[in-house]
């Protein structure tokens, strides 16, 4: 894994159990599911606005803001970054539409 995902993930996991007015990954953490997946919505909500503004440095920072929350998703299930990068290697190479295809049906 890349080191900073690596570093971003172990300091995550620390925040998990630091005290809510301590840490804003704490907090979010204390609030439950709710709470994280409404910031993730936020932030891919403007990764959209960014992106059609055109401002490709206001894109990068709303989309490393959006990564952030969904490690912070990944980690409140007991899942990393690693995980994700797993699955893309698995991925790699196979066409979209054949990996899709492939996948369990709902």
């Amino acid at each position: 894994m890349n080191d900073i995902l690596q570093r971003l993930t172990e300091t995550i996991e620390v925040r998990k159990s630091a005290a809510p007015e301590s840490s804003y990954v704490a907090k979010l953490f204390s609030k439950g599911d709710d709470a994280i997946l409404k910031k993730v919505i936020e932030e891919a909500g403007e990764v959209l606005l960014a992106t059609k503004d055109g401002d490709k440095q206001h894109m990068v920072y709303e989309v490393a803001d959006l990564w952030f929350h969904c490690m912070v998703l990944l980690a409140q299930h007991g899942l990393s970054a690693q995980d994700v990068l797993n699955e893309l290697a698995r991925r790699e190479g196979v066409s979209g539409v054949v990996e899709k295809a492939g996948r369990p049906k709902d």
